[in-house]
């Protein structure tokens, strides 16, 4: 297996062979990799200019991971680890990313793969990843935390290696955005602004932040702000959230696996915990979709609208970010992998007989 698994590793651009030194991966650890990683960092002049005050805003895309979002980068440690430990199946309950992730990185290590999965609540493009890739799918009719559990308890069977973020080596995978930030901009920036659901990824960059700062890469630690949706928001109401609600698939979560990680990145940073609107997070994507050129599932635009929201002269209640600095926000996937929102609605065109003159008069009537 470990022969088949690292067939032509050197080619491998992925984050094991980029951050090594940094991740618990060791001479006997099986990499199994599809090249994660090494998403751009891309400068947003417009949402620059709109934020302000000589603020220079980044986004960093990471719906270019292989499977088009951000959990590539765990699951490739997790599942390596679980490889390297003898599992031959791995397990997780999922709101569509990391199915489509666990999935995808089983199929490569040649292991299989069960999704559990709240019946009726996954984006269909992420529900079509995980059968492609050949996972079992389950559907409960309950809610992520419900499956959480349900994976909670199949993991303990010692049949299964449970790849949720519950799983530490994911979060080992994760923190390594905070690498590449860090080395595209030279330090770190002065703000980070994420999505949060199960609340994993705001552990693990902040945990990024810390080891490269600890390490002399980085001069400063940025301030840290998380952003849930209102229908599913257990950190900012400090409750758990029994029937979360969002258009935010990714984020509809009402009890966070990593709640303690994510608060003290937020405490310790001096940052914080917001909460935006399903209409907030929607305006957002169509937003740096038209001006930007960046298309993102509506769980990811959650950064970017809270970093609208706080910025704007009605709300300043989460605090401001000094003139003349660097802001990253994480955009976490894809907006191929949800098409069933309301941005996407008004997408028929406006149809015309083949000639010039009938295509001219209906752009003339419809777009001008």
């Amino acid at each position: 297996m470990k022969n088949i698994i690292e067939t032509h590793h050197a080619l491998d651009r992925g984050i094991i062979n980029r951050f090594r030194s940094y991740l618990p991966i060791f001479a006997a650890t099986p990499i199994v990799s599809l090249c994660e990683g090494s998403t751009p960092l891309i400068y947003s002049p417009r949402l620059s200019d709109r934020i302000g005050r000589g603020r220079s805003v980044y986004l960093k895309f990471e719906g270019l991971n292989p499977t088009g979002s951000f959990k590539d980068r765990g699951m490739t440690v997790a599942v390596s680890k679980a490889v390297e430990k003898g599992s031959l199946a791995v397990i997780c309950a999922s709101t569509g990313n990391t199915s489509a992730a666990a999935a995808a990185y089983a199929a490569r290590a040649g292991i299989s793969c069960v999704v559990i999965l709240p019946a009726g609540k996954i984006a269909f493009g992420k529900l079509m990843q995980a059968f492609a890739y050949g996972a079992k799918v389950v559907a409960i009719r309950g809610s992520f935390d419900d499956a959480l559990k349900i994976v909670r308890e199949l993991g303990q069977s010692g049949e299964f290696e449970v790849v949720n973020s519950i799983n530490p080596f994911r979060i080992e995978g994760q923190k390594t955005a905070a690498f590449e930030i860090v080395d595209d901009l030279g330090d770190s920036p002065t703000a980070q602004f994420l999505p949060v659901g199960n609340a994993g990824n705001i552990t693990a960059y902040w945990r990024g932040y810390r080891e490269f700062h600890t390490s002399g890469r980085a001069s400063k630690l940025p301030r840290m702000f998380g952003f849930q949706a209102e229908g599913a928001a257990p950190l900012f109401y400090n409750r758990v959230i029994d029937f979360p609600e969002t258009i935010a698939t990714a984020i509809r979560i009402g009890n966070p696996a990593s709640r303690e990680g994510a608060l003290e990145a937020v405490r310790h940073s001096q940052g914080a915990i917001g909460v935006v609107s399903d209409t907030m997070i929607l305006e957002a994507q169509r937003w740096l979709a038209e001006n930007e050129g960046i298309f993102v599932e509506p769980a990811s635009a959650a950064s970017v609208a809270g970093l609208l929201k706080m910025s704007s002269e009605a709300d300043r209640m989460l605090g401001d970010i000094p003139d003349e600095n660097k802001i990253v926000c994480t955009v976490t996937g894809h907006g191929l992998k949800d098409s069933d929102t309301p941005i996407l609605k008004d997408c028929s065109p406006f149809e015309c007989d083949a000639t010039t003159a009938s295509v001219k008069q209906t752009l003339c009537s419809n777009y001008v």
